[in-house]
């Protein structure tokens, strides 16, 4: 069994247009989704803080895993829709490089699902301070782009 690891070699490769689109979701409680609709969350706008969390992760990617290369953001773009028991989030990101950007874009989806969980999480406890019914689930990429 071989546990070395390395970054993959892409100098060879040349720099296209990258798109990758990922989306994931968080089950909220129904109140706690009122509270964020309302604009009544003690800590703020949620959807800002989950926006500008979005790309902050997409910008921070490879400092978070390992061997992702580091690659010019060009543009996020991220999207937020709540549904009846879920927040929705879908982070788009855009770059000229060498590689793809599916690792950018699933981090922004986990990273802004992240940053909700925490604005609304004493919403969400129960007696126990427990989350019992909170949970981000369903991240996936749900598009990816390679343009030459």
């Amino acid at each position: 069994m071989n546990y070395e690891m390395k970054m993959v070699d892409v100098g060879g490769k040349k720099e296209v247009l990258r798109e990758a689109e990922a989306i994931g979701r968080l089950k909220l409680r129904k109140e706690t989704l009122n509270m964020i609709t309302q604009g009544k969350v003690e800590k703020g706008d949620v959807f800002s803080a989950a926006q500008l969390a979005a790309v902050l992760a997409v910008k921070k990617t490879p400092e978070l895993i390992p061997l992702c290369h580091p690659i010019p953001v060009d543009h996020v773009e991220t999207k937020i829709e709540v549904l009846r028991d879920e927040i929705v989030v879908e982070v788009k990101v855009t770059s000229v490089a060498k590689t793809g950007v599916e690792m950018e874009a699933l981090t922004g989806v986990s990273t802004a699902l992240l940053t909700v969980w925490d604005m609304v999480k004493k919403y969400e406890k129960d007696n126990m301070g427990q989350y019992p019914e909170t949970e981000i689930k369903s991240i996936k990429v749900i598009r990816k782009v390679k343009r030459e």
